[in-house]
């Protein structure tokens, strides 16, 4: 662990006049007793008293001292102990008052109101005090913990924290912490549901690793439960069902604040991954510091949070580090919370900091970008991959931010094989050319049409709904490998426009040839003919890329006119679905037609048209992806490209 930096290491010794100023936040419950019991103006007090937190910050200023852990007995940290078990014990018997008076009848409605606010300015610490609890190898004092948490309907909060966010935090394994870029009002909801699916999560498996059943009575959320079921009960039988319902609005009040403060403490900062894949060692540069003296009294040290982060102190041995080892907040706590409800102004303000910080501490990284990409949240293992994206290719940093599953296919065989993993006894250059080998051969001579159309006639489908997206996903995973094989230089751009174009062809026709099963069920009409779906433009030249525009041909011949117009425009309806959210055709208009529609002989007429800038010549280079009919539709649409009869 680092140590404090020189400003801070003068010593503060344990003493009683030390330890009094951390008996402050224990004036609050005198007031809320007296605001409760008499109502009207009195119930000002205890809101004053929070209000003037700021003003105190500055009339006390900070403290940098430190107390040395070293030549620190336990015993001399009584007093220090002593105002935090008070708090835990006063807090219920207060809790529970204020609940009484506020259904004894002799407040208004209006005061109340203003009740609550108070109950729940107070139930703020309980997040502190439980988390302080939490962390103590005392059992009792860790079941004290969880009451507490209990009282704000957060008892689970002590399993995640301690065996989620402390060993996680700063990386995207931890929900708690929030990467640079993320508001809050995003941040909030993926951060209360992990934290009640992280800790059963935890359980579960800790369960599993002593082979004992989930609901073993030795889960912690039996006694969650409990907990749970005791406030609950109590407050129910104190005012009913009224009752309970602001109890509930209250606990979402405090669990607000206290995710606030959460999405504080870390914002921005990340650990880096070392090469051998593991994240280095939480330092007190992973969280934000602040020095201001009265807010560490009211709220027991909270803002030390780096060195809480790198020991397992008590509150008054925690450390302050200067801006040498860890960040600073400009203001404290309580002011940085408010501002984070704003997401511009705390962008403004923060993310300099997070840059200055970076800077600071990790000069050797040119690039935060992959670090801060949503889909490291997501894929925290595909990490070099990652940023290698980031480095390469902005277009395709951007879909896997979109769609993290894309970066599950580079772990397929499909794609393994054809890298040649490093070092393999060859020298750089024939290494080079044995890995572009691999991927050149596979792309353009293994993995033909026919072979793709066997991989996708392999994912099982009911209708051609399910078909289109079928073939969207997999277009989307081979077209997201070919062009990681073009970014690593094993593909030429001739090769990758041929392997792209192969890809969209197949998926069209795999998403026609559902529609047209799905419509030979209703019965095909006797006669001769047929569709022929025809691409142009960069498809038909073989040489796609993402985001190719979609140029279609419909041309139709024979004598069951009404049938193929229906199932034209079928086939309009599928590739349009088909071009939504795919990596490697253009979006489609929602409205309008998709293609032009022919007849046989005014494709025929067209082609005859003269000038190498018309529609004519378009057509020339059209290519027949679809042909839905009798096989001499095919036949004669191919003839009259190659300037015959037919």
């Amino acid at each position: 662990m680092e140590e404090a930096s020189s400003s801070s290491m003068r010593v503060v010794q344990p003493s009683l006049s030390n330890a009094l100023p951390h008996f402050a936040p224990l004036f609050v419950f005198p007031l809320v007793v007296v605001a409760a019991a008499r109502g009207g103006w009195w119930i000002a007090a205890p809101i004053v008293f929070f209000m003037l937190a700021d003003h105190f910050d500055r009339l006390f200023g900070i403290e940098e001292r430190n107390m040395d852990p070293a030549t620190t007995a336990e015993s001399q940290l009584f007093l220090y102990k002593l105002s935090l078990w008070i708090w835990a014990v006063l807090w219920p018997v207060v809790f529970v008052f204020a609940i009484l008076q506020m259904a004894a009848g002799h407040l208004s409605l209006w005061e109340i109101g203003l009740m609550v606010v108070v109950v729940a300015m107070v139930a703020q610490s309980v997040f502190v005090l439980g988390h302080e609890l939490v962390h103590r190898r005392a059992l009792w004092e860790r079941r004290l913990g969880e009451f507490l948490l209990a009282s704000v309907s957060y008892p689970h909060y002590a399993t995640e924290h301690v065996y989620i966010h402390h060993p996680r935090v700063c990386t995207p394994l931890d929900p708690g912490s929030a990467p640079k870029g993320l508001g809050f009002w995003q941040y909030l909801p993926r951060e209360v549901a992990n934290n009640l699916l992280g800790a059963w999560r935890f359980e579960r498996r800790r369960l599993a690793r002593r082979r004992l059943p989930v609901w073993h009575y030795t889960n912690a959320f039996w006694r969650y439960a409990v907990e749970l079921v005791f406030w609950y009960g109590l407050i129910y039988a104190i005012a009913g069902w009224v009752a309970i319902a602001v109890f509930v609005v209250l606990c979402g009040s405090v669990v607000f604040s206290m995710k606030i403060s959460n999405y504080v403490q870390h914002y921005g900062l990340r650990r880096i991954r070392m090469p051998h894949g593991r994240f280095e060692p939480v330092k007190p540069r992973h969280a934000w510091s602040a020095a201001y003296k009265f807010t560490n009294w009211l709220y027991y040290n909270m803002q030390r949070h780096a060195d809480h982060h790198t020991s397992n102190r008590r509150y008054p041995l925690l450390q302050h580090y200067g801006e040498a080892d860890s960040p600073q907040l400009p203001s404290s706590y309580i002011q940085m919370n408010g501002l984070a409800l704003f997401p511009k102004r705390w962008f403004e303000l923060i993310d300099p900091l997070v840059d200055r910080q970076r800077a600071q501490f990790y000069p050797e990284v040119d690039a935060w970008s992959a670090y801060d990409s949503k889909a490291f949240a997501a894929r925290p293992d595909a990490f070099d991959a990652i940023a290698e994206i980031h480095a390469s290719s902005p277009m395709l940093a951007e879909w896997i931010d979109e769609t993290p599953e894309l970066l599950d296919v580079l772990r397929e065989r499909e794609f393994t094989d054809l890298e040649l993993p490093e070092g393999v006894g060859l020298d750089p250059e024939a290494e080079d050319i044995a890995r572009r080998g691999l991927a050149r051969l596979y792309w353009t001579r293994e993995l033909g049409p026919s072979e793709m159309m066997e991989q996708l006639d392999d994912i099982h489908t009911q209708d051609a709904g399910e078909a289109v997206d079928a073939a969207r996903e997999w277009s989307n995973g081979k077209v997201f490998q070919i062009c990681m094989h073009a970014i690593r230089d094993s593909l030429t751009a001739d090769e990758t426009g041929l392997a792209l174009s192969r890809v969209a062809e197949v998926s069209i026709a795999k998403a026609l040839a559902a529609v047209e099963e799905d419509l030979e069920d209703r019965g095909v009409p006797s006669g001769s003919g047929g569709v022929v779906v025809a691409v142009s433009g960069p498809l038909a030249s073989e040489n796609a890329a993402p985001g190719t525009k979609l140029d279609v041909v419909f041309v139709r011949h024979g004598t069951a006119g009404r049938y193929h117009g229906s199932l034209i425009r079928r086939f309009q309806s599928a590739i349009r679905a088909l071009s939504r959210r795919n990596l490697l055709l253009a979006q489609l208009p929602k409205r309008g037609g998709v293609g032009e529609v022919l007849s046989m002989a005014a494709f025929e007429e067209r082609l005859g048209s003269t000038g190498s800038d018309d529609e004519g010549a378009a057509l020339k280079e059209a290519r027949c992806v679809f042909a839905s009919g009798d096989h001499g539709v095919r036949r004669r649409f191919e003839s009259l490209l190659r300037g015959g009869s037919g």
